[in-house]
């Protein structure tokens, strides 16, 4: 007998003729430790914690008189940028060059994400596919390492100048376009390339002709992406000498020339708002 209910009363007698009781199981707590999210995050609180505890931070250093007289004298130069005619002009050359950097090494990924794409892709849920893992495997080894190391790497044989960052922007998107490239490619509807497999037409023709035309805006789409986040890369890559804007940044900061590097500043984020504004605009007419 429930005892919540009277005495020599059916709990379900009150239920209206035909009707089935709840089986509605009742609300779990808000916090429990058998609960696995509730687990994890009590986990992550703990790791932070301890990291912090483990930490030097000297807040009472950072927040002295003498670092807030160093840091308001230090904003104050950022404040007035350097508008020397001379300079300016070196300044446009070195955006123009990121830009390029970043264009040409989005080109060329694409180009190549594309060519790896296919391979480490399965055509259809029988197709064979044996470079499917070997592909891949050489997409996940292009964007483990970062651009910044690519470009180390690349100045031994390339040299100081732009041609190593261009590369390096390739061979790391390469990685990153491929695998995205590749889930789309399998993603694709199987209609189309269904039905011109049924009529005998080659693999190579089903992919230009039936599989090609439908992931083409997504593969846009992906690359425009991939163009936004390397002209950001393109401008700090030149911290290692790969030229462009990141080049000046790192000359001139050496210095504590800080007018000339607020000048610097100012150009990247006009050029990388430049370039998201063009991305959008281009988004949209793939859109409509």
């Amino acid at each position: 007998m429930n005892p919540g209910t009277p005495a020599g009363r059916d709990p379900q007698a009150a239920l209206p003729a035909g009707a089935q009781p709840s089986l509605v199981p009742p609300p779990r707590p808000a916090w429990s430790l058998r609960c696995a999210p509730c687990a994890i995050a009590l986990g992550a609180a703990v790791l932070g914690v301890a990291s912090f505890a483990t930490l030097d931070l000297q807040w009472a250093r950072f927040f002295s008189a003498d670092a807030m007289g160093r840091m308001a004298r230090f904003l104050g130069e950022l404040l007035h940028p350097s508008t020397d005619p001379k300079f300016l002009w070196r300044l446009m050359v070195s955006s123009l060059e990121t830009l390029a950097m970043s264009g040409v090494g989005t080109l060329l990924a694409a180009f190549l994400g594309l060519l790896l794409a296919v391979p480490a892709s399965r055509a259809h849920a029988k197709a064979r596919a044996p470079w499917r893992e070997p592909a891949r495997l050489l997409l996940n080894a292009l964007r483990s390492i970062p651009e910044l190391v690519w470009a180390a790497l690349l100045l031994i044989s390339a040299g100081l100048g732009p041609l190593a960052g261009t590369l390096a922007l390739a061979l790391h998107t390469t990685g990153v376009l491929g695998r995205l490239f590749a889930e789309a490619i399998e993603n694709a509807p199987p209609g189309p390339a269904f039905a011109l497999r049924a009529h005998g037409v080659g693999s190579a023709r089903v992919f230009l002709y039936a599989t090609l035309p439908q992931v083409l805006p997504q593969l846009l789409s992906y690359t425009l992406y991939r163009w936004e986040n390397n002209i950001r890369a393109a401008a700090v890559l030149g911290v290692v000498g790969a030229g462009g804007l990141g080049q000046m940044l790192a000359f001139h900061m050496g210095l504590f020339q800080m007018r000339e590097t607020s000048s610097v500043l100012i150009a990247m984020m006009l050029l990388v708002a430049l370039v998201d504004l063009g991305s959008y605009l281009m988004r949209r007419v793939l859109g409509r």
